[in-house]
């Protein structure tokens, strides 16, 4: 279990963020994977989230398979698929292995100008610190089409508080449950 104060993170855009680190053992990240991609497919979204692209993709449905091969776990959809190396990759060499490897996963939520959550999600990057991956959690301000919901559903959270009590040890969190939407004025 990792630290149940998270790192607070002031990003380059001026927002902030809570942050926990997760294990990067090839097991641990598997079953991060695992879990978000046959449990909660139908309300993610992800793909690559930097600074000039925002990769938003929702699944088509349940992963097809899910399979490791010299460390790159595949979640296979069918009619298209993607990788990420999550454990010791050989193939390439040691040098582009330590490169290609995740070396560091996260759990996250992003807090609003009024001290409230707004977003919450999960992160993997590889040995040169580049995003792998950032999976969009359901949003209680968001339909699963990324629609702006009247009221906020605070079920919605239920992915999160999955996910924090399986990879933290912690249970749901109120502040989680203290936003309004995406307002960010004080």
């Amino acid at each position: 279990m990792t630290t149940t104060e998270p790192t607070v993170v002031e990003t380059p855009g001026g927002g902030t963020q809570h942050v926990w680190p997760l294990p990067v053992d090839e097991t641990t990240l598997l079953d991060l994977v695992t879990t978000v991609f046959t449990d909660h497919w139908q309300h993610i979204h992800f793909g690559p989230i930097i600074e000039g692209a925002a990769w938003e993709v929702g699944a088509p449905g349940a992963p097809t398979a899910i399979t490791m091969n010299d460390g790159y776990a595949t979640v296979d959809f069918g009619a298209w698929h993607f990788h990420l190396c999550i454990g010791e990759h050989t193939a390439s060499g040691p040098e582009l292995g330590r490169i290609r490897r995740c070396s560091r996963a996260e759990l996250y939520r992003s807090i609003g100008s009024d001290g409230a959550p707004v977003s919450w999600g999960a992160r993997l990057f590889n040995g040169r610190d580049e995003q792998m991956m950032t999976v969009l959690l359901p949003n209680p301000f968001l339909t699963d089409r990324q629609e702006i919901l009247d009221t906020p559903d605070f079920t919605r959270l239920a992915a999160w508080d999955a996910l924090r009590d399986r990879f933290l040890g912690l249970s749901p969190d109120p502040l989680d449950r203290t936003g309004k939407g995406f307002r960010h004025s004080g």
